[in-house]
């Protein structure tokens, strides 16, 4: 009965779970999912963006961010920060307006929602009477003016957002000052402009759509000046001086008009179509800028010609002769240009443009002749193709980190020299302790690294494996591209390009060895590629080899897509990682996994059909293996053509619930001796059951998966080891593989020295093969040494990074399909020990990952365990080799397919997985390793007023994030419940579907938040230190 008996918890146990895991997320990364809304703070240099789904985010300096999250989960329609204040206001669809301020507690800053307010009309009045389409912050920091779809303007007190009534500048108000030619018309409508006057407080510049824009005394309440177009109004500014309105119409023109005190109903002084003669869209919004040198910038959105260019993005930026049409590949929802900030300065001088487009954020230098772009250092559009896959490193080295970054700044040199215009605020993380990188392979071929060290996921280099094949675009064609004479002069800017020019160069798997610099992606048609880290440009062609994964068996046909023909002869390879060897599988199956071991010199790869290995030093094949079932025809048609196995899934599903009703009711003998014994069996059974409810947990009944059941040959996992695989007294290097239907082969190989590593081939054994019983998934190989310790990466313990593995006691191999974790002792593969996931909780495995969690109290102290992310989204942490659960945190809705499948954990307990197609959520399990945004904002410091400087500058500076050692936290503190995004974003059903398109699901969910970064459910901010 010993065995049966469940052993009380553990106070010292207890005592030290806490001091290792901690779930926290922690920090966005990436371009904000559908954004709506932006704004602008000269004074604080902070820029807002809200979102559709009722998000606002705040970006200053590298490393100060904020996230906010309104109540009503309503698109964000505008955002004002209130002038020379740490507050702003936004506009929800819902016509709600809300007030939020940034309150230093604790030595940081956070984001709060102070207020609400909603604009109440007279009783009976039409909904449009009350509807805000402007809003003006007046820079008495006390007054909002909101104009409306009625033509009024109403005022309200801030704080508290009390109604004036006696203020509210109506349209009829308006109407009794204007002389008697321009009453006749119908002049009013909504407001389509608000505008305080930049040197006298007390006008106001009140646009309207019909054409009719006037200026406002607040004191006398008349109409100082009107000047009527004939066309529709779209918006309107002031020239800094006051001197000139400039105003944009719905025909594409815009016109300037001169406010002095000769004329009460001027002409306008100048009047022109941009791109005319021909018919254009409208210019929605436009900016007159005055410079030192005399001549201004003219800045706006739209009024291209509709015929030939009405489906395009455009800014244009006209200034001394040039302009440009900055033609951006997603829609604009908004842009600011950032001038000088002194309200008592001359001119304008503006230095750059921020432009947010629906896909990404752009910034354009102004000070430098060409206006190139500004690189960002943070809010990159991650989704610039869609993401495929992804794979971090930890820990990278000093020498390997530095050369990606020089590779990288060579790809870098179109980018202006720019400081990052955008600094408000402090960042008070400490610099990270160790480099990370973060792998994202794309749908067009490409694989970028990103610095993940810290709060800022910044872009460092981009691989492109498209020169090894040919397409049918030439790479080396530069769409942007255009003659001088043309026109419109348009210019391609940004980086988001959604389009790939083949699905079959999309990147599937990768795998960096961070200490030879040896890297391997995979793609969708059965491509490997071996590269090598190069510091220089080389021109060389890519030996090719094939690996006939079907071995020649008859009765197969590929249904699939055809392989990517390769480029003959040598290529021109920038700086950077250059392939030099192209393994094709055939068929030409998506590579499902990789495993690179660089001190071998080897690189495993598996698909459907079955796994091979290949000696890149040597270029040649060792074997291959076919994981092929007989019946297993939909593993031939690919992952193109699914429509014909429709019909077969179906069928093969009710086969199997005809086999569960069947099993799970089988007859009964005949006659009474029959219904006798059958009675006598069913009370024994319920007689043992009872008994055995007191002794064991409920466990679920998992009925074998049949070997006919389509994809068992998926090969999901390869794993290399130097282990004991024939005997007890020799260790050998072995290559472990994992399938869909549950069978680990196992190789062992013969790796000549490194001596004779040229000479002598590199041998292959099939040594063991286990067949777990009820045949789950296998997504998870590891080996442990005589302490119980997982064995190290290759080269990791030659570079002194770790200690040698303990090759005296026995090793263990463990396991983990979809249903348990298993271990085995070697060499002999006999179980030891077990955890049946799916029988005791109802979850299968998706992601597991091996991290070390240290001690936050004791630096010297840590333990290895499996990081567990299950297919209902919860994240467990077990023990190795025991198989104990120690924690369990809620992290992902189970709805969010492709959250699942898009997670990646990291080395030291940290993860990231898709919450959106442009957005990584960074979420944390250790006490020890946790970065996050910890910043101040303090406006009673008052911003110098200086330009971002030209020409020293290498783009953007690397960002800091913090990694928190948490006995600076109290024990007792009290976790509370965090904002949850999850009403938000996580409820499109348009996000589900596109991430799904490039993954195998839906999307992410923010819940959770750390306590001590929240005050209420509308607030976050940024929480004490790492």
């Amino acid at each position: 009965m010993r065995r049966f008996l469940r052993t009380g918890h553990d106070p010292a146990r207890e005592r030290l779970k806490r001091d290792l895991f901690q779930f926290n997320k922690t920090v966005e990364h990436g371009f904000p999912h559908q954004p709506s809304a932006l704004g602008y703070s000269p004074s604080l240099r902070i820029l807002a963006i809200g979102t559709r789904s009722g998000a606002v985010k705040l970006y200053g300096a590298p490393g100060v961010e904020f996230m906010g999250l309104h109540r009503e989960n309503n698109a964000v329609m505008q955002i004002h920060f209130l002038p020379g204040q740490c507050e702003l206001v936004t506009l929800l669809d819902d016509n709600s307006l809300h007030l939020w301020s940034l309150k230093v507690k604790g030595g940081v800053s956070e984001l709060q929602e102070e207020e609400s307010f909603i604009l109440r009309g007279p009783p009976g009045a039409a909904p449009s009477a009350t509807q805000i389409t402007e809003i003006l912050p007046h820079s008495s920091r006390e007054l909002l003016y909101l104009g409306t779809e009625s033509g009024s303007v109403f005022v309200v007190q801030l704080p508290g957002f009390r109604t004036l009534d006696d203020r509210t500048i109506s349209s009829d108000s308006v109407l009794q000052w204007l002389p008697e030619e321009a009453r006749h018309r119908r002049v009013f409508e909504m407001v389509e402009a608000l505008q305080e006057h930049p040197r006298d407080p007390n006008q106001i510049l009140i646009g309207y759509s019909r054409g009719l824009v006037v200026v406002w005394d607040l004191q006398g309440s008349r109409v100082l000046y009107h000047f009527l177009s004939s066309q529709q109004l779209e918006n309107a500014s002031w020239q800094r001086d006051g001197s000139l309105i400039v105003t944009c119409h719905s025909d594409g023109s815009h016109c300037q008009w001169s406010v002095c005190s000769d004329s009460r109903s001027p002409e306008p002084l100048r009047s022109s179509i941009p791109y005319g003669p021909f018919p254009c869209k409208a210019i929605t919004k436009i900016f007159w800028l005055t410079t030192r040198q005399g001549l201004p910038f003219t800045i706006f959105q739209g009024g291209m010609p509709r015929a030939s260019y009405g489906d395009r993005h455009c800014i244009s930026v006209v200034h001394n002769g040039q302009q440009t049409a900055f033609d951006f590949t997603s829609r604009v929802i908004d842009f600011t240009v950032l001038s000088e900030a002194d309200p008592a300065a001359a001119f304008d001088d503006p230095y750059a443009l921020v432009v947010l487009a629906e896909e990404e954020l752009v910034v354009i230098d102004l000070q430098t002749a060409g206006w190139p772009q500004v690189q960002l250092p943070y809010l990159a559009s991650l989704h610039c193709s869609a993401i495929t896959c992804s794979h971090h490193v930890s820990n990278i080295p000093l020498k390997l980190w530095e050369r990606v970054i020089a590779a990288g700044s060579r790809q870098n040199l179109h980018f202006s020299t720019m400081e990052w215009p955008i600094d408000g605020g402090t960042s008070l993380a400490p610099p990270p302790p160790q480099r990370d990188l973060l792998l994202t392979g794309h749908e067009d071929g490409t694989v970028r690294f990103w610095d993940a060290s810290g709060v800022c996921l910044r872009l460092l280099y981009k691989l492109s494996t498209v020169k090894v094949f040919l397409t049918d675009t030439d790479p080396n064609e530069n769409l942007s591209a255009q003659g001088e004479d043309e026109w419109p002069p348009l210019r391609k800017v940004g980086s988001f390009d959604p389009y790939s020019d083949d699905p079959r160069l999309g990147i599937q798997k990768i795998f960096l060895c961070k200490y030879s610099g040896y890297l391997a992606v995979a793609g969708t048609a059965g491509q490997v590629l071996v590269l090598e880290l190069n510091d220089e440009a080389a021109e060389h062609a890519v030996e090719q080899a094939e690996a006939d994964l079907l071995q020649d068996q008859e009765g197969y046909r590929w249904k699939g897509h055809e392989r990517l023909a390769a480029r003959p002869g040598p290529v021109c390879f920038e700086a950077g990682f250059q392939p030099f060897v192209l393994v094709q599988c055939q068929p030409p199956a998506v590579v499902t996994s990789l495993a690179l071991h660089s001190e071998w010199r080897l690189v495993a790869f598996g698909t459907s059909h079955g796994f091979g290995l290949f000696d890149h030093q040597q270029r040649r094949q060792v074997f291959v293996k076919c994981t092929l079932h007989p019946s297993d025809q939909l593993a031939l048609e690919g992952p193109l053509s699914r429509v014909k196995s429709l019909k077969k899934s179906l069928r093969q599903s009710f086969r199997r619930m005809r086999r569960s009703r069947v099993s799970g009711h089988k007859r009964r003998p005949g006659g009474p001796m029959g219904e006798a014994q059958a009675q006598a069996v069913s009370t024994k059974a319920e007689r043992t059951g009872l008994q055995n409810m007191e002794l064991a947990p409920v466990q679920r009944k998992i009925e074998a998966r049949s070997a006919e059941d389509s994809f068992t040959g998926f090969v999901r996992t390869l794993y290399f080891a130097d282990t004991y695989l024939r005997d007890s007294s020799r260790h050998c290097p072995s290559l472990w593989a994992g399938t869909n239907g549950g069978t680990v082969y196992a190789f062992s190989l013969r790796v000549p020295p490194a001596e004779r590593r040229m000479d002598e081939l590199v041998r292959a054994e099939q040594a063991k093969e286990i067949q777990l019983m009820h045949r789950a998934p296998v997504v998870g190989i590891l080996v442990l040494d005589g302490h119980s310790v997982p064995l190290p990466e290759p080269l990791e313990v030659a570079h002194d990074l770790s200690k040698s593995p303990d090759m005296q006691g026995s090793h263990q191999l463990l396991v983990v399909s979809e249903e348990q974790f298993k271990v085995f002792t070697l060499p002999k593969v006999s179980a030891k020990l077990k955890l049946k996931l799916t029988a005791l909780e109802g979850s299968r495995v998706r992601r597991v990952g091996v991290a070390h969690f240290g001690s936050c109290r004791a630096e010297d102290y840590g333990e290895h365990h499996l990081a567990v992310l299950t297919n209902l989204g919860d994240i467990q942490v077990v023990s190795m080799p025991l198989l104990k659960p120690q924690v369990r945190y809620s992290c992902i809705r189970r709805e969010d397919v492709s959250g699942i499948a898009s997670c990646v954990f990291t080395r030291y307990g940290q993860g990231f997985y898709l919450i959106s197609p442009s957005e990584f959520e960074r979420f944390s399990l250790s006490t020890k390793w946790l970065v996050e945004p910890r910043c101040l904002v303090d406006s009673t410091k008052t911003k110098n007023y200086n330009r971002p400087s030209n020409g020293n500058g290498t783009g953007p500076k690397r960002t800091s994030g913090q990694v928190r050692n948490s006995r600076s936290q109290s024990d007792s503190e009290e976790k509370k419940p965090g904002p949850v995004m999850e009403h938000a974003l996580l409820n499109d059903e348009w996000v589900l579907k596109e991430i799904q398109s490039t993954l195998e699901g839906d999307r992410g969910s923010y819940s959770h938040r750390r306590s001590h970064r929240v005050a209420v459910g509308c607030s976050l901010g940024n929480g004490e230190a790492e």
